[in-house]
């Protein structure tokens, strides 16, 4: 039987100390704040989509970083053992659109509860408010941690599960990093990872809380198209957000960075081709011909999308439909098709879900979560370089790699 630490108490460190401590290992599972499971809280808007119940294959298309790395981990501890487990320990799921599983109550509250209930069922020794400072390691060997109060306790194993540096205030502050670095690991360079999108246009803003469904979103430059989708986005204050932007910024996020600005396309009328959408402008104008362009473009735009169609046609509002040259008929269109605007950054981690970058896998053996070189440590979830789409999948990740760290001791 070994001596187990685990750092950090959030889905990645509940999962593996419960797994250690399964194994019949003497597991402490030490958390800096005063309670367990504070990033959960927050996830799913409260309601917590703790894991996708899709197909296995197509959990790893939703895997933005390193997704072969988690074949071990997914084929041990899928997400269909993590909805038993859930309910196993007294907490009923549900599946909801685009395979989501939620607690049947919408609580967040009550995945952590589960998972309390299981860990005390290993007896698990919890402390919290308990802030380790380092790792000690002596000749390529963990034999323990100091703590912030300069305590040193012993230990056989160390399981790191401190999480990225998204949404801080839960205790994510990069200490797994730090720690890795500081053992001579290879960490790769961290960004924000699904968040919204920064934009250069005066006109994004003015349209501020206007929520688009069904349009299709692509991201270029002068050499290729980055990211090409379908789905729902929303204007905001400083640019753009909503669940297609999300996805977008996990791709672009690195070539955004390099390059400093992207080029945006919206066809807001993705059902028509172009042909289709001018029968149905020339229709509408014909039945129109004395009124304003902008009350026209009313039945083809949401309201606050007309002064800003209006301002980018160069067009005098006061013109009667009548007046509408050919050329004119046909910038409209491309706007319907190709609305566009400029990326010029990542929000930063306090909007950011996760982060993309960490402690590089090559460091890690992906069948045990163990360190290749340094011998009694692990890593698991958000600290490596790992993350995936919105949708369940990042905690997914969490719990498969803490369940398999523990597993593997």
């Amino acid at each position: 039987m070994s001596k187990v630490i685990v750092i950090g108490g959030g889905a990645a460190g509940m999962m593996a100390a419960y797994s250690a401590g399964m194994c019949g290992h003497k597991v402490s599972l030490l958390e800096k704040n005063e309670k367990l499971g504070k990033k959960i809280y927050i996830t799913g808007k409260g309601r917590c989509n703790f894991t996708n119940a899709c197909d296995i294959e197509d959990f790893f298309k939703n895997v933005v970083s390193n997704p072969k790395f988690l074949y071990s981990s997914l084929y041990t501890f899928g997400p269909d053992s993590m909805i038993d487990f859930i309910e196993l320990h007294g907490t009923p799921t549900k599946v909801e659109r685009g395979n989501r599983a939620f607690p049947v109550s919408d609580h967040a509250s009550d995945i952590t509860k589960a998972l309390e209930k299981a860990l005390r069922e290993v007896n698990v020794d919890i402390s919290l408010n308990t802030e380790v400072d380092s790792l000690v390691i002596d000749n390529g060997k963990v034999t323990g941690v100091t703590l912030k109060s300069n305590k040193t306790i012993s230990c056989d194993h160390v399981i790191v599960a401190t999480g990225g540096i998204s949404y801080r205030t839960t205790g994510s502050t990069g200490d797994g990093h730090k720690w890795a670095k500081a053992a001579g690991l290879n960490v790769s360079d961290m960004r924000p990872a699904l968040v919204p999108l920064n934009v250069k246009e005066a006109y994004i803003p003015s349209m501020q809380g206007l929520a688009l469904k069904n349009v299709n979103l692509t991201i270029y430059d002068d050499k290729k198209k980055h990211y090409d989708s379908f789905g729902e986005m929303l204007f905001t204050h400083f640019g753009v957000s909503g669940p297609l932007v999300l996805s977008a910024s996990s791709i672009i996020g690195k070539i955004l960075q390099k390059r400093g600005s992207l080029k945006a396309l919206v066809d807001l009328k993705p059902a028509l081709s172009k042909e289709d959408l001018e029968s149905r402008i020339l229709r509408d104008f014909n039945d129109n011909m004395n009124k304003h362009l902008s009350s026209v473009l009313r039945g083809l735009l949401p309201s606050s999308m007309v002064p800003v169609f209006i301002e980018l046609m160069d067009f005098d509002d006061e013109r009667q439909i009548n007046s509408v040259t050919k050329e004119e008929r046909a910038t409209l269109i491309s706007l319907l098709k190709a609305f566009p605007f400029t990326i010029t950054g990542l929000r930063d981690y306090n909007e950011a879900i996760v982060t993309q970058g960490g402690v590089s896998v090559k460091e890690i053996d992906p069948s045990t979560l163990k360190c290749k070189n340094i011998q009694g440590l692990s890593f698991v979830g958000e600290v490596l370089d790992l993350d995936a789409f919105t949708g369940g999948f990042n905690l997914q990740i969490a719990w498969s790699t803490g369940y398999l760290a523990g597993l593997s001791i």
